[in-house]
């Protein structure tokens, strides 16, 4: 049987009033990068994103034995083990630039730029590698990349280094952080609405009529695929209109123990659970839908403030951890500090089986991406001779992956060696990147 194709000038997108949304993969639609002759093959893009989680993790339960199915993971990890085969454990890697002072201030904010941070009130770092790839497929989405947060960033000085290096990861210019989105229903605005506004439409409502359309155009595996992306982007908007409801505090805690002002409708979630879970699932509708093809998800800041009341405590059945921030629990290598860890582990393993569930030709979403989940440090100690990284899906099938690189005691170990070689599978070649003018080998 002839699979129907519809053209579809430059980029597949369903249009409404106040609203576009990028369409998913589809067989019967060459949407991905360009016009295309109406039965040009569709090959899905490459996607990068990085997770980052502050303050390090357990310093007896991060590391990886072992290759493909017979992988073993620690405590940390063990919730991405039904991904071992799509995933690579890169031992040994670390930033130069980040040794010097040993404060979390001056270890975070050139974690993706490998640059020097510049001390006092001055802000120095770099364009951080997600912003490099951005400027390379601008052209290519309607949004060039999606910068989300869990938490606020820190204005401070601490040690003569300005905290928003804790705070942010991704940089478009050496003296300006991208600025971060913490409000999950902002960011949702943000990949389908085209003006910010609040209302009260649903953004499938909007598009109906397209939707109409293009159902009647495509295949009947397309159908499906598009059935099933519109419910899970109408699942997103109902959650986020639900998010902070329980009213779980978290992070710094105010003096008053309810607020004596009305409560802004469209606030950040209180509920970290729910926070971070609505912005996993806005970075895989971003992904799944290819309005952008780059991402970074800052869990937490370094020097993070974070309490996570939603976790029960070793100390008590009935009580959260929420009796320290996340910044002094990271000092312990308690069992409510290995919790905290593996909670964070989770928001990724959830990416992973999100975008692994999504079918793009041969491959999945999953493997047609690239996903960082790393720290400025290796354990809540400050130590950061070398970093925890590891990274799931294959890069369009670029990357061998279910494997463990060891890169301890080698020459070139530095992060941005790391990145010039991702920037190669998403397409960007570079002499130099930070402080690195060679790739790793074996990625």
């Amino acid at each position: 049987m002839t699979t129907p194709t519809l053209s579809v000038p430059r980029r597949g997108f369903l249009h409404g009033v106040g609203v576009t949304m990028a369409l998913p993969w589809l067989e019967s639609v060459p949407a991905w990068g360009g016009d295309k002759p109406k039965n040009a093959s569709s090959e899905p893009p490459v996607r990068f994103a990085c997770l980052f989680a502050g303050n390090g993790f357990h310093s007896r339960e991060w590391w990886a034995k072992g290759a493909g199915k017979k992988m073993e993971l620690g405590k940390v990890l063990e919730s991405l083990l039904p991904y071992r085969e799509k995933l690579l454990f890169l031992r040994g890697l670390y930033n130069q630039e980040a040794l010097i002072g040993g404060i979390h201030s001056c270890q975070t904010g050139n974690i993706l730029t490998g640059a020097h941070l510049a001390p006092g009130g001055e802000i120095q770092s770099g364009i951080s590698c997600d912003q490099v790839v951005a400027e390379h497929l601008k052209s290519q989405t309607k949004v060039p990349s999606l910068v989300l947060g869990c938490e606020r960033s820190i204005a401070a000085i601490h040690k003569n280094y300005s905290m928003i290096y804790s705070s942010h990861i991704s940089w478009n210019s050496s003296s300006t952080p991208t600025p971060l989105e913490v409000y999950p229903a902002l960011a949702f605005d943000r990949l389908f609405r085209d003006e910010i506004r609040r209302t009260d439409k649903s953004v499938l409502d909007a598009v109906i009529e397209d939707t109409r359309g293009l159902r009647n155009n495509v295949s009947k595996s397309d159908r499906q695929r598009l059935d099933e992306y519109l419910s899970s982007v109408r699942e997103v908007e109902l959650r986020i209109e639900q998010a902070g409801k329980a009213g779980r505090l978290q992070g710094w805690r105010p003096t008053l123990e309810k607020p004596d002002m009305p409560r802004p409708s469209d606030g950040i979630p209180q509920d970290i659970d729910q926070h971070m879970r609505l912005m996993c699932d806005i970075l895989v509708l971003a992904f799944r839908t290819d309005t952008t093809r780059v991402c970074t998800l800052k869990l937490n800041n370094d020097h993070s403030s974070l309490r996570f009341p939603n976790l029960t405590s070793d100390r008590s059945p009935t009580q959260g951890i929420d009796y320290m921030i996340h910044h002094l629990l990271s000092h312990s290598d308690g069992g409510d500090w290995l919790k905290v860890n593996r909670f964070f582990t989770e928001q990724l393993a959830y990416i992973a089986g999100k975008l692994d569930a999504v079918q793009e030709g041969e491959r999945t979403l999953l493997d047609n991406s690239m996903i960082l989940f790393m720290s400025s440090m290796m354990t809540g100690g400050h130590n950061n001779s070398q970093l925890p990284v590891v990274m799931l899906g294959s890069g369009g099938g670029r990357i061998k992956t279910g494997r463990i690189l060891d890169y301890l005691g080698k020459p070139n170990r530095k992060m941005c060696s790391l990145y010039l070689s991702l920037m190669d599978k998403a397409g960007v070649q570079l002499d130099r990147f930070g402080d690195s003018n060679e790739r790793l080998t074996d990625i």
